[in-house]
């Protein structure tokens, strides 16, 4: 008589590793857990925090109903064969700093991070969250060596819904209704398009004022440092990594969403050889293509502009490191 549990398949469950224990990190742990989408590695340098944090989610997994695994430490061979590595370690703005005086800190501790990570995995795609985004980015995907369609920085998800937040805040709509597009660098630079965006599929155009809506586009530009002075210990953590969990779940789950993100350009807007935000499809591959929208000449200027303070960080940030490895 046979038996189907014979020779029982092993089933390959997905892994993400969320570099990083602080608040945006430990939150999208629980973000990815409780969504059901991966098992998560918590990584971070201080002693027992991950463990901890691991500890305290999986003892939620009964009330939240799922069986993810959630595996705190302090040692990269634990990340071994993860699918996606997020990066959110560095240090976070104070009241007062721009994300470019994170800069010389947190270059460091991204290079490290990236190249630790794709060592143990080799095959994951990057997600780049440490602040300056755009330059870090750039940074980690050099250190990894990886292809340009698999690494990536989340920023203009995040921005896209602080647009979308303050819209539907000013008109009192659904926020689930507003859909607006934000490109650029992460930073005072960015580049929100309001001719994109609409309330179920109105353009704000046509329900706000031109004063209005140039009042929620500055809005949108300084969403991350008016969070920053209202709270003075921190910044913002809970819309971060709803927007990192929005990119993991189009990865893992193939959905070729199409989402704003910090990517390779290669000619792409006129651009080249800079991370920048821009439209692209996330599929299991990671980018799976650049989308070019139709922009005018002002908002093509403003995306160079701020393409362009992204090139002098980075080159700024190269010359630290240099420096560093004398």
């Amino acid at each position: 008589m046979s038996s189907y549990l014979e020779s029982p398949a092993v089933c390959h469950l997905p892994r993400v590793t969320v570099i990083g224990a602080g608040r945006v990190g430990s939150t999208l742990a629980q973000r990815i857990a409780e969504k059901n989408l991966a098992d998560v590695v918590l990584l971070d340098i201080v002693k027992g925090m991950p463990q901890g944090l691991a500890l305290d989610l999986m003892e939620a997994r009964g009330i939240e109903i799922h069986n993810r695994q959630i595996i705190g430490t302090n040692d990269y061979i634990d990340t071994s064969g993860s699918e996606i590595v997020v990066i959110t370690a560095g240090i976070p703005r104070k009241p007062g700093m721009s994300r470019d005086d994170l800069l010389k800190t947190n270059a460091k501790i991204v290079v490290e991070a990236a190249k630790n990570a794709i060592a143990h995995s080799p095959n994951a795609i990057l997600i780049v969250v440490t602040n300056p985004l755009d330059v870090m980015t750039y940074l980690a995907w050099q250190a990894s060596g990886l292809p340009r369609d698999r690494v990536m920085g989340m920023a203009g998800v995040l921005d896209s819904a602080r647009f979308e937040a303050f819209i539907a805040l000013e008109l009192g709509v659904l926020p689930a209704d507003v859909k607006a597009m934000v490109l650029g660098s992460h930073g005072d630079l960015m580049v929100p398009l309001p001719r994109y965006a609409n309330v179920n599929g109105i353009p704000i155009t046509e329900l706000l004022d031109a004063a209005t809506i140039e009042r929620l586009v500055e809005r949108t530009r300084n969403g991350g440092a008016e969070i920053v002075e209202l709270m003075q210990t921190g910044g913002a953590f809970f819309a971060p990594a709803s927007a990192v969990s929005v990119m993991v779940e189009s990865i893992l789950l193939n959905q070729s969403r199409l989402l704003p993100v910090a990517a390779y350009l290669q000619g792409e807007y006129g651009l080249n050889d800079v991370f920048i935000g821009v439209p692209c499809r996330l599929s299991c591959g990671g980018i799976e293509s650049v989308l070019e929208l139709n922009i005018t000449d002002e908002e093509k200027a403003a995306l160079h502009l701020s393409a362009q303070s992204v090139r002098q960080n980075i080159d700024r940030a190269q010359e630290i490191l240099a420096a560093v490895s004398v």
